[in-house]
């Protein structure tokens, strides 16, 4: 019986009060930090659990790495597609003037003796964007995102960065239709560079140009550079139209098989350059048959009698 007055044991065991441990670890705290401030006894520990942890922080900062860089790649992605696409522009933009750089030199040499020169026609024009190719397969063809309302018509001539590429043959409100010099339709009238011997290229409809009429015994060769004699009227002069690749010659025909490739992406790319109409050549002067000033004398005479019909 004497058992049952045993009281039960405590639930909770009881330690140190909450303050008197604060104290005790705060004591601790400021001991190791003045040891390891004057003896640098803890630099080995701090730099072990550093290397404990490290692998646990990065894994713990990958996420908003994740973010930052996901962040950054498309920030820069724009930007280089902006800076890219502002290129391209300017790159077209002065492309009329540097693909003329090769016939002007070749030019020069032969008309820098000369004391007056007629000064060239500038090449200025707009960018146009290429939606997508004609449905005819038999054509070569492609539309652009501009037209009436940018002033495009038909006839202006179109390039790249690289050489001439086609003509605008069909105008819409928002589009227009540019025919490549590829096309079978397609005639541009071109200039020998090395040799300076003018002549027609025609498309084949297959991506490839062949230059007519001319002589089996003509100074052309593989590799020559063919450019705009501007002879049309359509194209300025200079631009670079294509390069011979093949000739065929045969003594039994009066003209050689030339054939060429074009110099242009004209089945690249994504954007064209529409050149402006070229400036409108002056009216003839009117002939005048006898001496000079004697188609002013019948005038003058029928002015005489009118006036003095008024004064009788």
């Amino acid at each position: 019986m004497a058992g049952l007055n045993h009281a039960p044991p405590p639930f909770f065991k009881r330690g140190p009060a909450p303050l008197a441990l604060l104290t005790f670890y705060i004591a601790i705290s400021l001991a190791i930090f003045v040891v390891d401030l004057r003896l640098k006894s803890l630099e080995l520990l701090r730099q072990s659990i550093a290397l404990v942890v490290d692998p646990v922080q990065r894994v713990a900062q990958t996420p908003g790495s994740l973010v930052d860089y996901a962040a950054s790649y498309i920030h820069g992605m724009r930007g280089l597609q902006q800076e890219n696409m502002e290129l391209k522009h300017s790159q077209l933009t002065t492309a009329p003037n540097l693909q003329r750089l090769a016939q002007l030199e070749s030019e020069n040499e032969r008309l820098r003796k000369l004391l007056a020169v007629k000064e060239r026609e500038k090449a200025n024009g707009q960018v146009t964007q290429i939606m997508y190719t004609a449905r005819d397969p038999f054509s070569r063809k492609i539309i652009v995102d501009k037209g009436q309302q940018a002033g495009i018509i038909a006839g202006q001539p179109a390039i790249d960065e690289a050489g001439v590429v086609g003509q605008v043959t069909r105008v819409f409100p928002f589009s227009a239709e540019i025919t490549l010099i590829t096309d079978k339709d397609q005639v541009v009238p071109v200039q020998v560079v090395r040799s300076g011997q003018r002549s027609v290229v025609f498309g084949l409809g297959n991506g490839q140009l062949e230059l007519r009429y001319m002589p089996a015994n003509a100074d052309i060769q593989v590799g020559d550079v063919l450019v705009t004699s501007g002879l049309d009227g359509i194209y300025l002069p200079g631009f670079p139209v294509a390069k011979i690749v093949n000739i065929e010659r045969d003594s039994a025909y009066s003209f050689a098989r030339i054939f060429c490739t074009p110099i242009a992406g004209v089945e690249n790319f994504g954007e064209v350059m529409i050149l402006d109409p070229r400036l409108a050549l002056p009216p003839a002067p009117p002939v005048s048959s006898g001496r000079p000033g004697s188609s002013d004398k019948p005038a003058l005479r029928n002015k005489k009698k009118k006036l003095a019909s008024k004064e009788n």
